[in-house]
């Protein structure tokens, strides 16, 4: 199991990159936009680094719900591989069959 504060960190880092999502989208759009002036770019790029770092969704880390895992995460089950063998092998994952041969 991973630790509680690691888990609690990465949810509040989920919230956080929700929330700013439509400012940080907006400022980048201005970034890009190569008909506004230089000067008005470049306020937008000041802007846009005073947001919080962990208002950015790359800093969001994709965590086994079971476990809080960090690696080895499966997206279509959103557990990591461990949590999904176990699982798996007690037949509680609905159309998972683990392969024998």
């Amino acid at each position: 199991m991973a630790r509680l504060s690691s888990i609690n960190t990465n949810k509040r880092r989920l919230k956080m990159a929700q929330k700013y999502a439509a400012r940080r989208q907006k400022l980048k759009d201005i970034i890009v936009n190569k008909d506004l002036s230089l000067d008005e770019r470049i306020q937008a790029t000041i802007k846009l680094s005073e947001l919080p770092r962990n208002s950015s969704k790359t800093r969001y880390r994709n965590r086994c719900e079971v476990t809080g895992r960090p690696r080895g995460f499966y997206r279509k089950f959103k557990m990591s591989r461990i949590a999904l063998r176990e699982l798996g092998s007690l037949g509680l994952i609905p159309g998972l069959t683990k392969s024998s041969w």
